[in-house]
Parts: structure tokens; C-alpha cells; sequence
């Protein structure tokens, strides 16, 4: 069993993340060793008005964005796609995607990285 409370989860806070712009705070609700060797990130990200984080690629994982709050524009390769509380995103592995925060309130979303066999 494990219980954590949340001001015991370890909180980064990212300066243009991943080439991006702003700062993102992630808040890390598993740490990668209580992912069973399956992922390496399961976070709560919040990203402020006018911040992003930058087109990336991902190789051997793949991620899942569930948008909890905001609003933003989710980049997947070339394809851009508005998103909002409720939506949920997810990068194949070997392709590449951002999001920027084009609200007026913090965009907030649970990130998820699983492995996918392909060099974990």
C-alpha cells in the first residue's frame, strides 16, 4: 500500500521545458521505481498563460496528456490540435509533440510515460 501525501510529492520546476517557453512545475505523483519498470513519469504538469513545453521526440515510450484544466494547442509532428479540460493526447513513440498554454488561467494535466520495449 502507499499513501502520500501531496506536499511530500517532489515538485520540479522546469525552465523551458524541453525547449519550450515559461517555467512548468511538474509534481511527481509515482517515482519512477514505483512504476514497475513499466514507465518513468506519472506527474501532474502545470503549465502558466503563454508558457509551453517544446516539440519533443519520444523513443522507445510513449505519453499520455489527460488535461484536467485550461485550455492550450497540442503540437503532435505537424499537426496541431486545440485541447481543453477533459482531453486527452497521446504520442506514439517515435514521433515528437508540445503543448502551449493559450488560455488566460495555468493549464493543468496528468502526464504519463510507459516504456514501450523499444530501449527503455
Amino acid at each position: 500500500m502507499l499513501y502520500r501525501h501531496s506536499s511530500d510529492m517532489f515538485t520540479q520546476y522546469n525552465e523551458q521545458m524541453r525547449g519550450g517557453k515559461g517555467t512548468v512545475t511538474v509534481k511527481h505523483l509515482l517515482k519512477p521505481e514505483e512504476m514497475f519498470g513499466k514507465g518513468r513519469l506519472f506527474a501532474e504538469l502545470t503549465i502558466p498563460p503563454g508558457a509551453s513545453v517544446g516539440l519533443h521526440p519520444h523513443e522507445g515510450n510513449v505519453e499520455a496528456y489527460y488535461i484536467l484544466q485550461g485550455s492550450g494547442r497540442y503540437q503532435d509532428n505537424d499537426q496541431f490540435y486545440e485541447v481543453a479540460a477533459g482531453d486527452l493526447t497521446l504520442v506514439d513513440d517515435h514521433d515528437s509533440h508540445g503543448l502551449e498554454n493559450t488560455g488566460d488561467v495555468p493549464l493543468k494535466l496528468i502526464g504519463l510515460i510507459l516504456f514501450t520495449g523499444d530501449n527503455p
